[in-house]
């Protein structure tokens, strides 16, 4: 008498995952970052950085290091 073969059951994960995101999900979080980043470097347009001094002479810091 011979055993009934057992197969292996097909696994749900074999094709991979189907999401995606769409463009903008990647291009809006990138495009506020060098906005923001941007900002930082240059404290003149940012109209509202008046403030503590200590940040204010971290940003000049920055500049100068960026600047080389």
């Amino acid at each position: 008498m011979s055993a009934p073969a057992h197969t292996r059951p097909q696994s749900a994960t074999s094709g991979g995952v189907g999401t995606r995101l769409p463009w903008w999900a990647l291009a809006l979080p990138t495009l506020a970052f060098i906005t923001l980043f941007v900002l930082i470097l240059n404290p003149a347009d940012a109209h509202a950085a008046t403030g503590d001094p200590a940040i204010t002479h971290l940003v000049e810091r920055l500049q100068q290091l960026f600047a080389r």
